[in-house]
């Protein structure tokens, strides 16, 4: 994945134009997006890694309890992702409206 690039012309702040604001807003969205999303892979690979899958190693997983508790961990997580995306949606429905307003 890569970072979205954000316009160099934009500078100083007080110069920006309504669509300028919202341009750097999707972007500031954009870049929290990139690291939930690494953070939703990292997540994926302690699984793959705990069951073994990952690039063929051995299961690190003694029995069943040891897996509830890797479970457990990325479900605590992944509810942290939800709560930001909730958030992100919040953002991204205040950009449109702030973009609907003149």
């Amino acid at each position: 994945m890569t970072f979205p690039n954000i316009p160099e012309n934009i500078n100083p702040i007080e110069d920006l134009d309504k669509e300028q604001v919202a341009l750097l807003l999707l972007a500031s969205i954009a870049f929290e997006e990139l690291g939930l999303a690494h953070i939703i892979n990292a997540e994926a690979e302690k699984i793959q890694f705990a069951l073994g899958t990952l690039n063929n190693s051995d299961s690190v997983v003694k029995d069943v309890v040891d897996l509830l508790d890797i479970n457990r961990s990325v479900e605590r997580v992944l509810r942290t992702v939800i709560k930001k995306e909730i958030i992100l949606q919040f953002k991204l429905e205040d950009v449109v409206d702030f973009l609907k307003n003149d």
